[in-house]
């Protein structure tokens, strides 16, 4: 198994892995410096969209992934999401993905957020998942946290395996399958 370099994800975007897909780093958008996005040296910069839903718990609910309650989220759409002090937020990426068969996808968080306390949090993207990653950013300081809409997040790191696997995610059928939106756990 071996990273891809910018080369093999340029091309790669090209038959439709990626959606939309930058082909440089952006840092700059109309004459002001943004947290940077699209092709690095061996990833990809996603950006989260402005769809956010904020993790409140006004109800005293109970967090269990098998029973999750979407009353525990505010819906926010904006340039901005402020994540209260030790809470969370889920957003998803600007970006589509149709991941190939031989291919895992890993996502790190981009250390601007990272040297804020910002801890961004996706699972892997195995073979054949498709749809817009959701994702999640914790808020681990004390105090308030902002997140910039349409700016760079995280990196996506593409690992290829010089063979195909058995079972992908398409083939099992798996229930974040072609996901759109800021998608809650299902069971």
């Amino acid at each position: 198994m071996s990273i891809k370099s910018d080369k093999w994800i340029r091309r790669m975007a090209a038959q439709g892995m990626i959606s939309p897909f930058e082909q440089g780093q952006v840092r700059e958008v109309g004459g002001s410096r943004i947290i940077s996005y699209g092709t690095s040296s061996y990833g990809y910069d996603v950006r989260c969209s402005n769809e956010f839903k904020i993790f409140t718990n006004i109800n005293s609910a109970i967090v269990d992934p098998k029973n999750f309650d979407a009353n525990s989220f505010v819906d926010v759409k904006s340039d901005v999401c402020i994540i209260p002090p030790n809470s969370f937020a889920l957003a998803r990426t600007v970006e589509s993905f149709k991941i190939p068969r031989n291919v895992l996808t890993v996502c790190l968080g981009k250390s601007t957020y990272a040297r804020c306390g910002i801890i961004v949090n996706v699972t892997p993207l195995e073979p054949e998942w498709e749809g817009q990653v959701t994702l999640e950013f914790s808020n681990t300081t004390p105090l308030p946290a902002k997140i910039y809409a349409n700016e760079g997040v995280a990196q996506m790191l593409f690992f290829e395996s010089d063979e195909v696997c058995e079972t992908s995610y398409a083939d099992r059928g798996g229930k974040y399958q072609g996901q759109q939106g800021v998608t809650l756990p299902k069971s």
